[in-house]
């Protein structure tokens, strides 16, 4: 048995500027444990703990519903939290890109008939940067925060393969591994 999900990466340009203007957010926001930069990646659907003789079908669903999808840009903008301000528990950076919502959904298509169930939620694509372990601050400063970084552009990057991965979860913090790698159309 397997933890695994299935995400796409984001440019290691887009990364780097990430984390090099979040660094000062680290002392504003002591009680959070950040996501290491090489973790970034948009979770597209998580699959659970699944049998290993699993990985070849869901592999070939999603190559046949994939492989014609498009290769395309995603940007990367702004700071949010989830659920709220007065309850964070997620700091995440927003995505944008016009085809990233369709292939959320071929990737729904592909898994549906292999029994993973649709999430019925609208997607709100984003990259997870850190996760709250008690949040002891001011909501309406933590506000003032994410306003003055709500429209900031982290960078753009393409997206060109969707990526089948391992979870591991460990004391430190998960550690990710590609099993397989499906390429987008050009």
């Amino acid at each position: 048995m397997i933890r695994a999900f299935i995400a796409i990466e984001i440019g290691s340009q887009t990364v780097k500027n990430i984390s090099e203007r979040l660094a000062g957010l680290k002392t504003r926001l002591p009680d959070i444990r950040w996501v290491p930069p090489a973790n970034f990646h948009l979770t597209l659907k998580f699959l659970g703990t699944i049998e290993e003789s699993k990985m070849e079908p869901i592999t070939a669903a999603l190559e046949r519903e994939l492989h014609p999808f498009p290769r395309f840009t995603i940007n990367a903008k702004g700071l949010g939290v989830f659920p709220d301000v007065k309850r964070p528990r997620i700091l995440w950076v927003g995505l944008e890109g016009k085809e990233l919502i369709a292939l959320i959904s071929r990737v729904e298509t592909a898994l549906d008939p292999l029994g993973f169930v649709s999430d019925k939620r609208e997607p709100k694509p984003h990259l997870t940067i850190g996760r709250w372990r008690h949040f002891d601050g001011s909501s309406r400063k933590l506000s003032a925060d994410l306003e003055s970084w709500k429209n900031h552009e982290f960078g753009a990057s393409t997206v060109a393969e969707v990526v089948f991965f391992q979870s591991v979860l460990k004391p430190e913090g998960p550690v990710y591994h590609r099993l397989k790698v499906v390429v987008l159309g050009k």
